[in-house]
This record gives structure tokens, C-alpha cells and sequence, in this order.
């Protein structure tokens, strides 16, 4: 891989084109690797896999690098799609394979089994909220588990850049996997998702500060700044700029470091523009690869160096730090309560 100037590493001679292709420093803290499957693993293979989890057949895609070579060390992205949304939308969508190929990660997208809202028809996939019971989020913690536990049975992966991207309801389930698995996951991204408001359940906060991108639509009045992120759907509705402040509000006070990135699309695919020879969500990846598990909680390396330009221009460090975005071309807005 080629280096890239904007991640060095500190103390060390080598540049690295991401944080996460740089050794661990000595006595650097070590992730939580999650024990194999009761169940056992499948061999596991890009595409369509199905493993056995706390009882149930559970299916996800994998993506693996092109060319992957035996003596590479690939980070693990985790990718939770929205609710209208599949495993494969967010493989088209997201350019997932031209970007594993070009950052050299090996991405997991895990298929929905479902998550009903107690006493009303809602189907959101992925558990949230807050009449999701202990047992169904444990539930899908263990789906995760076992997912990793078996992709780094078979492949040889960088246990310390293992990170989890959401969408939508994807963002809102990835918000609780990252407090519940803080201990194993390096950072986590959470596109249009949050804590805290309506029906989702809070942040209640990780036994380890891990850091973390917030992302959103538009806030509502009275600082209506273009349409408005919200989801409503057979009468439960919520705001993700009220859900994504919240847990902003909550990531402040606990120290973790994150970047707010701020559109004014409303409740669409984020309007990325692709780095120069690049996937549209080069960007995003670039910041779970320049976030390792042994950095010291807290930090960044974008604190010295400042964000990369293949970052948007309406992200910024810190809560309430993003300009907010500007103008036309919107993508198309989809209807998130299709089933």
C-alpha cells in the first residue's frame, strides 16, 4: 500500500497511508477477541454465508479485498443497513467491494432477522428501542460475536481496527453494539442514528472511549437549516438531529473524541462526493482505518493534523463544530418505512 502523509505514526520512522497498517505500540492495550460459535463456524467465503447464533440461522454478505494476500492484516468493517434498506442495497449503495479493494478491509453486512416495536406493527430490523428486551440485544451483541469470531478464525485480520458503520435504524442498533462492545470495536460510525430521543433507548455509556463519527440531515425548527432528518413511520416517528445531538451531548461529557458531520438533505443517503479516485464512502472508511484500538482513549490523530479532505467540508471536530452544508443536489429521497 502506498503511504500517505497525513498518518504518521508517532515516534516512528515509517508513514503509513492509514493509522491502522502501523504496529501497536509496546504494551499498547489489546481488544477483546469474542470466543467461536457454539454452533462451530462455516468456511466462510465473499458473498452469501449463514452461521448458527444463540439458536437461530442467521445470514451475512462478505466482502473481501481483492487479491487478499497471505501476509496481509485486513481491518474488519461491520455495515448495519437502514430499514427499507438489505445487506445488498448497502453493497450497491455504499461501492462496498471498489472500496475493500482499494483500502484493503474486509467488510461484513449483516441481514436483518427483525426487531418489532412492542404493541405496534413497526418492524425497524435491527433492536433499538426501548421495548426491546436485555435478551434480544444480547441477542444481536452475540450475532456480532460470532460473525468476527469466525471471520478471524479464518482469515488473518488487524484485531485492533474492527469497526461498525449503521445506517438509519443500522446507526441506532450501531450506537448500542458500539457501548456494549466497546472492549472489541475501535470506533463506530453512525449515519443519521443517535440516543436518547422518542423511543431510542439512551447512551448509558462504554467501559472504554472509543471515537466515533456523528452524522445528519438537517435539524428541525427552530434552526431549520433544509429538510428535516426524521423517520416516521405507522405512527412512531422520531428526529435524528434531536437523537444525534443527544448522544453528542452524552459523547462530550464521557470523553470520547468524534467528528460531527452535517448536511441539509433531510432523512437521504448522506450526499457524499467521491474522494478523487476513490469510492463515494472513501472518507467514512478512511476514518474507522486511521483509528486504531491502541490509540489512547480520547485521542486522535486528526487533533494534530485536522481532518483529511476526503472528509466533507460540513464535518467538524466536536459537538456543534460542523459548518452545515449548502445548496442543491440532494440524492433522491427513498421511503425508509418500505418493508
Amino acid at each position: 500500500m502506498q503511504p500517505d502523509a497525513t498518518s504518521p505514526v508517532p515516534d516512528a520512522g515509517p508513514v503509513y497511508r492509514y493509522l491502522c497498517s502501523a504496529p501497536p505500540p509496546a504494551g499498547a492495550p489489546i481488544p477483546i477477541a469474542p470466543a467461536l460459535p457454539a454452533a462451530g463456524c462455516p468456511v466462510l467465503h465473499g458473498g452469501s454465508n449463514t452461521l448458527t447464533t444463540t439458536g437461530h440461522s442467521r445470514d451475512f454478505l462478505l466482502v473481501l479485498p481483492a487479491n487478499l494476500q497471505p501476509d496481509e492484516r485486513p481491518p474488519v468493517l461491520f455495515m448495519w443497513h437502514w430499514i427499507g434498506g438489505s445487506a445488498n442495497g448497502f453493497l450497491q449503495k455504499g461501492e462496498v467491494q471498489a472500496a475493500a479493494d482499494d483500502q484493503r478491509f474486509i467488510a461484513v453486512l449483516p441481514v436483518a432477522r427483525g426487531a418489532t416495536v412492542i404493541g405496534t406493527s413497526f418492524n425497524t430490523r435491527w433492536p433499538f428501542d426501548i421495548t426491546q428486551t436485555a435478551s434480544r440485544m444480547d441477542e444481536e451483541f452475540a450475532f456480532f460475536d460470532d460473525m468476527l469470531a469466525c471471520v478471524e478464525h479464518q482469515y488473518t485480520v488487524n484485531q485492533q481496527c474492527v469497526s461498525t458503520v449503521g445506517v438509519s435504524a443500522g446507526a441506532l442498533f450501531t450506537d448500542q453494539l458500539a457501548q456494549a462492545r466497546s472492549h472489541t470495536l475501535a470506533s463506530f460510525l453512525s449515519l443519521s442514528g443517535g440516543t436518547n430521543a422518542t423511543i431510542i433507548k439512551p447512551w448509558n455509556g462504554a467501559a472504554r472511549k472509543l471515537p466515533g463519527v456523528v452524522l445528519w440531515g438537517g435539524d428541525g425548527p427552530p434552526q431549520m437549516d433544509g429538510n428535516k432528518d426524521i423517520l416516521g413511520c405507522v405512527g412512531v416517528g422520531m428526529d435524528f438531529s434531536v437523537a444525534s445531538k443527544a448522544m453528542e451531548q452524552k459523547l462530550t461529557t464521557d470523553g470520547h473524541f468524534f467528528i460531527e458531520c452535517k448536511h441539509n438533505c433531510g432523512h437521504v443517503e448522506p450526499p457524499l462526493d467521491a474522494p478523487p479516485g476513490e469510492s463515494k464512502y472513501a472518507g467514512m472508511w478512511e476514518f474507522a482505518l486511521n483509528h486504531p484500538f491502541w490509540l489512547p482513549q480520547g485521542q486522535s490523530p486528526f487533533l494534530d493534523h485536522g481532518l483529511p479532505t476526503s472528509l466533507p467540508q460540513w464535518c467538524g471536530i466536536g459537538a456543534d463544530s460542523a459548518t452545515p452544508r449548502t445548496g442543491g443536489g440532494c440524492p433522491a429521497a427513498e421511503n425508509p418505512c418500505t418493508n
